[in-house]
């Protein structure tokens, strides 16, 4: 009999309590291997290929996911644009000082779901008189609006714990670099105007210069993913506009967003069957190999489909199968921040006249502050750890209680600026 038994009852509570502590633990980790099975479910498995046959098979399974994510992308965009009409672009005139302008691009980024059409819609308006001290935070708060839809992305994986602790970890490692930026830049532009001071001496050299060979490239390989997703979303909108605007609006979204949490489920699993092997080593090497190589991987992607919405959504998947870590794929998406600012560099390059040179000033410092926070954050170690410390954290609490998903949706994307677009003009 040992001592703790005989003589020390208070020790053998604390052997109990201890005993009891490892039994939550291991039950905690249990509970994140819950439906493990599923987890690694083939959702083709009913076909009767095999080898080479089902491996094909599979990967076109993949690209029809990847072309249902964009449909959702596109139904969810095209119905906030309903529901809102133009009052999108009138929220832009509220902004009466810097940190109304930055709330107001999070709101409204948000809204639209897409950062670059934020961002072409402020340097028209710098183009029309804007002061650029106003209309730069609008451009850092487009940055932090457009995470919102990767983060619902990883609402798709809740049936199983641990892809959804991966996934939703991933989704949110987007949120906190964009808050860290913020908190870097947003005051250092404030105190000493050096992004926009920078991007006003580089503008004359660069405005007006057209939009050249590059620019159009890019707009072909735009105008391909229109002509691909143009009939599905065409056809949704066509199906809900007898609803009006503003239900027709709602629904669309709302079946965007069905579509996008399905897609992602769906390429969820069968990337937990492909990504293995040779696979697995060709796509870490072109996503994750070093820090360099996924920036500019991210940044590549992005320009070309031209929506960091769907370059971060499609890293989702990615983390959650278990093949990637968060810590991997981390500079890919800081990558698509700085891709998603292309679109307002190219159309600044179309202007010309009298606004030209302001216009670029605005698309440039957009640029600009996604290329400094990224060298400063990726380059600096104890700053570098912060958003997958970060997004690890929230997505432990999320595992626990969903909530927490839509406390932190509604409150960092919507209830948050909108409280302190309202305190701000109170207070002036």
């Amino acid at each position: 009999m040992s001592r703790n038994e005989t003589g020390n009852p208070g020790g053998s509570t604390v052997v109990k309590e201890q005993d009891t502590s490892r039994d939550d633990e291991n039950k905690n980790l249990e509970d994140l291997d819950v439906d493990d099975d599923n987890e690694h479910k083939d959702p083709l498995g009913f076909l009767p290929f095999e080898g080479t046959a089902k491996q094909v098979a599979n990967w076109i399974a993949v690209a029809l996911g990847v072309w249902i994510l964009l449909n959702g992308v596109g139904m969810i965009g095209d119905g906030f644009k309903m529901v809102a009409g133009d009052r999108a672009e009138e929220l832009f005139s509220f902004a009466e000082n810097p940190f109304v302008g930055l709330a107001i691009g999070v709101v409204a980024t948000a809204i639209i779901q897409s950062s670059s059409t934020t961002t072409s819609i402020v340097v028209g308006m710098i183009a029309g008189g804007l002061p650029l001290n106003i209309a730069v935070p609008m451009l850092f708060g487009a940055n932090m609006g457009t995470s919102v839809t990767s983060t619902l992305v990883a609402l798709g994986l809740a049936g199983n714990k641990r892809q959804f602790k991966n996934g939703f970890s991933m989704a949110t490692v987007h949120d906190f670099f964009n808050l860290i930026a913020i908190l870097i830049f947003f005051p250092l532009e404030i105190f000493t105007g050096f992004l926009s001071r920078t991007a006003s001496a580089i503008a004359p050299s660069l405005s007006g210069q057209g939009e050249g060979v590059v620019a159009g490239a890019f707009e072909k390989v735009g105008d391909f993913l229109d002509l691909i997703t143009e009939p599905l979303v065409g056809l949704a909108s066509s199906l809900v506009e007898p609803l009006g605007d503003m239900w027709g609006g709602i629904l669309l979204s709302v079946i965007g967003i069905g579509l996008i949490l399905l897609s992602i489920q769906f390429i969820g699993n069968l990337l937990n069957a492909l990504l293995v092997g040779k696979a697995q080593e060709i796509l870490y090497a072109a996503l994750g190999k070093n820090s360099f190589v996924g920036l500019l991987s991210g940044a590549l992607i992005t320009t070309l489909v031209q929506s960091s919405s769907t370059t971060t959504a499609l890293t989702v998947p990615l983390a959650a199968s278990g093949k990637f870590e968060v810590r991997t794929l981390f500079p890919f998406v800081v990558g698509a921040n700085i891709g998603t600012t292309m679109t307002g560099l190219i159309a600044a390059f179309a202007a010309s006249g009298a606004d030209a040179e302001a216009a670029m000033a605005g698309a440039l410092v957009h640029t600009l502050f996604n290329v400094c926070s990224a060298i400063v954050i990726l380059g600096l170690p104890f700053l570098r750890k912060l958003p997958p410390a970060g997004s690890d954290w929230l997505a432990g609490l999320a595992v626990k209680n969903k909530l927490f998903v839509f406390l932190w949706i509604g409150g960092v994307f919507f209830a948050i600026p909108i409280l302190a677009v309202f305190i701000s003009n109170a207070l002036s």
